[in-house]
């Protein structure tokens, strides 16, 4: 499931068209502008060489310090400075955080399956990518299909939700699933600089603290911002920066919370994306997920409710690896496989980029 994320756009040439580096006064990359119309249409760009490396390493390490990046990538430290911040300012990565359910027994995790209208569809896909609840949204194969995971606080939400799409015009029927379990991913292990780890699983909470008053705001901003300083993180929460320091160091090793970095698989070449159902023996439940979950190629993995009982997210270099991927025939406990190819992101939310 793509995240919605802006890509990294470049300009397309085309009659009336003006690049943007060549139009007075315009220093945004990515808007294509034309006299009378605007910007006319985006293209999105794979990330090559040091972005490439920047990225990957960022996956593996969303709060990375611009030290550490420059270490990890044996790259000078004023490279790092000069070419991640403009990764995050187009929208290329997005940092954010999720938060642990193991911990927050109030948080539903909720997978979304909705049909609608082929003409609406996009305009439904953006506006669940605007929701600050849902962490991913794509496009699914067919073309009148839309996948989301959502990550809802409380009964009270999810039911408002659910309420919700009866009245929009564009949905024609949905279907919904509670995640039980989200396994744990690949993303401790760091494999270099040119593959990236997409896995957004999560481990069971260690020696969990007591919950205090100011971890709401401490989390909630962490979740606007991944790699927000300490000195934010404090005027969030209304504390010290020593104490957002202690009190947020204690959160990451314990697994309450954990930072993520998004980014557009397609952007990493990783273009082939689907999700898959899968059904399952619920005595090979823990094995199939833990074993996929840490798989480089999966992207989430977890159980659900609902006849197929996990689900799973690829991203593979190209068809033939997805396929590959699909009938490797490792896992002769899964006895019923479904694949929706993800066909893209929503499109992107442009208008403030320009």
């Amino acid at each position: 499931m793509s995240v919605p994320s802006r890509a990294r756009w470049s300009a397309v040439p085309a009659s009336g068209v003006v690049d943007p580096a060549s139009r007075p006064g315009t220093s945004v990359p990515g808007c294509v502008w034309s006299a009378r119309r605007g910007y006319r249409r985006w293209v999105p760009q794979p990330l090559v060489g040091t972005d490439h490396a920047l990225a990957t390493a960022l996956l593996a390490t969303p709060r990375a310090s611009w030290r550490e990046l420059a270490r990890r990538l044996g790259i000078s430290e004023r490279t790092v400075v000069r070419r991640v911040p403009p990764l995050f300012d187009r929208g290329v990565l997005r940092a954010t955080a999720v938060r642990n359910p193991a911990y927050f027994p109030d948080l539903i995790a909720m997978a979304l399956r909705i049909r609608s209208t082929r003409d609406r569809i996009h305009s439904l896909a953006t506006a669940l990518a605007r929701r600050p609840d849902v962490f991913g949204v794509g496009l699914l194969g067919g073309g009148s299909e839309i996948g989301a995971l959502l990550f809802l606080d409380g009964i009270a939400a999810r039911d408002a939700l659910l309420r919700e799409l009866p009245d929009t015009l564009a949905v024609t029927s949905w279907d919904e699933r509670r995640i039980i379990r989200i396994f744990p991913a690949a993303h401790d292990i760091w494999p270099g600089p040119h593959e990236p780890r997409l896995g957004i699983g999560l481990e069971d909470p260690l020696d969990p603290p007591d919950p205090l008053p100011i971890d709401r705001p401490l989390i909630d901003a962490l979740i606007r911002d991944g790699r927000a300083t300490y000195t934010d993180l404090s005027r969030a929460a209304g504390i010290t920066v020593h104490a957002a320091r202690r009190r947020l160091d204690t959160l990451l090793r314990s697994r309450v919370v954990r930072p993520i970095t998004v980014v557009d698989p397609t952007l990493l070449g990783l273009t082939s994306q689907a999700l898959l159902w899968l059904s399952a023996p619920p005595t090979s439940l823990e094995h199939i997920g833990r074993r996929l979950g840490t798989h480089p190629r999966v992207f989430f993995a977890a159980t659900m409710t609902g006849p197929a009982n996990l689900l799973i997210g690829v991203a593979a270099r190209d068809p033939e690896e997805l396929s590959d991927f699909r009938t490797g025939g490792a896992l002769h406990e899964v006895t019923t496989v479904e694949t929706a190819e993800i066909l893209s992101p929503p499109k992107p939310l442009l208008d403030s980029a320009c």
